[in-house]
């Protein structure tokens, strides 16, 4: 099931090809399947954790190196990684 919650109730949204699942009364959404693109051919990809093409998958991957590199000496940048991640615990501990 991934990030989705057991028993919660979920509204089911379709954006640029991918398909959302967002917990209802949350903002939040949680992608959850890619429409097969015969042109661009992207299609559901089992190398990724959530099925994403390999491709946008590890550019995202070098963007996130990207930022915690440029992060060490630019302190603003440093403060909303730490923003981030604090968060990121924070709603974790939730489950």
């Amino acid at each position: 099931m991934g990030n989705l919650k057991p028993g919660a109730n979920y509204i089911y949204e379709q954006a640029d090809g991918v398909t959302y699942a967002r917990e209802f009364g949350s903002t939040d959404r949680t992608p959850i399947g890619w429409e097969y693109d015969p042109v661009n051919g992207h299609k559901y990809d089992s190398r990724t954790p959530d099925g994403r093409p390999l491709h946008d998958y590890l550019a995202e991957a070098k963007l996130w190196g990207d930022i915690r590199r440029e992060a060490k000496t630019n302190v603003t940048l440093q403060r909303a990684l730490d923003r981030a991640i604090m968060i990121y615990k924070l709603s974790k501990d939730k489950v």
